[in-house]
């Protein structure tokens, strides 16, 4: 299998929503709208024997409901030297604990543990020499953000290909929540 994670699907209504926030930032590279999602847990490239075992682990996971989530802003990941803008998804416990479960069911199966802290976010660009001056600019210019809303009914398994600017991504095998 190629690289796999795990993460949250994003409705047509709301890829569409989060769609008008692409253009307007030099240096970005706009992610296609039917490849926002939700990053769960990054898994990585691995053998066969150890995806099949990630599949298994993944079903046992605990069934919970359905969760509500909400992107409530623009923001950026970098600082000084800015490399993705994002769509920020407000305090939920419920996701965090999710994550925290896959997390857990990785490290069971053998994986290393992610060193990267969890910060759920849909992200609509990937930048590269791109200015933080123009940056702050471009998610300040975009401050009414509408608060955009929706229940997740499942996580998804996702493959992804070696590409520039990730995608297109692939579901490999999906996990109902509740």
């Amino acid at each position: 299998m190629p690289r796999l994670f795990t993460g949250i699907e994003i409705p047509a209504e709301i890829a569409l929503a989060l769609s008008s926030f692409r253009g307007g930032l030099p240096g970005a590279r706009w992610v296609d709208p039917e490849n926002y999602h939700i990053t769960l847990r990054f898994i990585g490239d691995i053998d066969e024997r150890m995806a099949d075992d990630v599949c298994s682990a993944l079903g046992d996971a605990r069934r919970r409901g359905p969760l509500t989530l909400t992107l409530d802003g623009l923001d950026s990941f970098g600082g000084s030297k800015p490399r993705a803008v994002f769509a920020r998804t407000s305090g939920n416990g419920e996701l965090s604990e999710l994550q925290a479960e896959q997390e857990r069911l990785m490290r069971q199966v053998g994986l290393a543990p992610e060193t990267r802290r969890f910060t759920p976010h849909v992200t609509l660009a990937r930048l590269k020499h791109a200015s933080p001056v123009d940056v702050a600019d471009y998610i300040a210019t975009r401050g009414h953000f509408p608060r955009l809303t929706f229940t997740a009914r499942r996580f998804v398994l996702y493959s992804s290909r070696a590409s520039v600017g990730g995608g297109p991504y692939v579901i490999e095998a999906a996990y109902p929540l509740g």
